[in-house]
């Protein structure tokens, strides 16, 4: 029922200004019977993974950002998504930047956002998923520092204390591009304090409530050398995995839109595909196998999604994808990743990950 409603409804939320949009569909699936409403199909045994000790139904799930209060996860997951991150939610509130802050790069299917990291805060959102944790499904939390912060690292780690309980995972994010000197965090010597604390209080909370897996979130814009270090501080504190990667910053001259693409903030959607998978490759090759990754990063279609898996991810996020391209393009990667296993004469995306991944850095650099 929803994906009918979802296709006669897009043309109006495009001719929305695009954050009016993203309230709208929010409360739409708010006020969905989805109890009442039937489940999405149930997925082919072949597309399920297991990875950080979690069991995924399929591995597309929804990125951080498109639910950030923990509204709607139990109404994804329902829909057909193998599982849900919320957030970015900061200890407290906050507004974030100023209107407007949400821009679609139409002509590119793209999207730039300064959002800022709004949020309702974390005892908001801890209600929430308090209040669904019976129902299952992985929900993760993706987890960042107020604006105003004087140490951010405390922020962190006060949200681990907060969300063990509650969260399937957690996701550090230090690569977002609009709170100021956040991704100054990815810097070696500070992301060694910083997940030096974070892994230690995830060690507190697991005598209360077990293991969390906490993963890191990456920018797309770091060097080469840049990434060596933070895999490399990554794999010293064992973090349980990667998500590749963030928006980025950088605006390709193959960008038609060039009026929209002068907004600052992240850029989001089919642009930064090359880039994100070329950084999840060279993730790959760094990690040799020491943690599972997740591929963000302009995922569009179903061979997207698999070209992401080939070049080192165990499983994938999407957002923007589904701003153009609705809830169908959903059933095409979970009906194409099965098509691509029966083609291949594969029992499981596992043996798929990464397969591309060491040819893709021998490539030259994505313009």
């Amino acid at each position: 029922m929803f994906g009918l409603i979802d296709r006669l409804s897009r043309p109006l939320l495009r001719a929305l200004d695009p954050e009016d949009a993203h309230a709208l569909t929010l409360k739409a699936l708010r006020l969905m019977p989805m109890a009442r409403a039937p489940a999405a199909p149930a997925d082919p045994a072949e597309i399920a993974v297991r990875a950080f000790g979690l069991n995924f139904p399929n591995p597309v799930g929804i990125a951080a950002g498109f639910d950030k209060n923990a509204v709607v996860p139990d109404a994804l997951l329902r829909l057909g998504f193998g599982f849900v991150e919320v957030g970015t939610v900061t200890p407290r509130a906050q507004a974030g930047n100023r209107r407007p802050r949400i821009f679609r790069v139409e002509a590119d299917r793209a999207a730039i956002n300064r959002l800022g990291f709004n949020n309702e805060g974390a005892a908001a959102v801890l209600a929430r998923l308090a209040d669904r944790a019976r129902h299952g499904g992985v929900v993760g939390v993706n987890i960042g520092a107020n604006r105003d912060s004087t140490d951010r690292a405390e922020d962190y780690v006060r949200l681990i204390d907060t969300f063990a309980a509650v969260a399937s995972y957690f996701t550090v994010n230090v690569s977002s591009p609009n709170t100021p000197g956040l991704r100054d965090l990815q810097q070696a010597w500070a992301l060694d304090e910083l997940l030096g604390r974070v892994l230690d209080a995830r060690e507190k909370a697991r005598r209360r409530v077990g293991a969390t897996p906490v993963l890191l979130k990456i920018a797309p814009d770091l060097t080469l050398s840049d990434l060596d270090d933070v895999v490399g501080v990554a794999r010293k504190h064992r973090v349980d995995g990667m998500i590749v990667s963030n928006t980025t910053v950088a605006r390709p001259a193959s960008l038609r839109d060039r009026a929209t693409a002068k907004e600052q903030g992240g850029l989001s959607g089919k642009p930064l595909f090359k880039l994100s998978t070329r950084m999840l490759a060279e993730t790959f090759v760094r990690a040799e196998g020491a943690f599972p990754l997740i591929g963000v990063g302009g995922i569009d279609s179903g061979p997207a999604a698999i070209a992401k898996i080939k070049a080192g991810a165990t499983l994938i996020q999407a957002y923007t994808g589904f701003v153009y391209r609705g809830l169908g393009l959903l059933t095409e990667i979970k009906s194409d990743l099965a098509a691509a296993l029966r083609r291949g004469h594969r029992n499981s995306l596992a043996e798929m990950v990464g397969v591309d991944a060491a040819e893709m850095t021998a490539e030259s650099w994505p313009g």
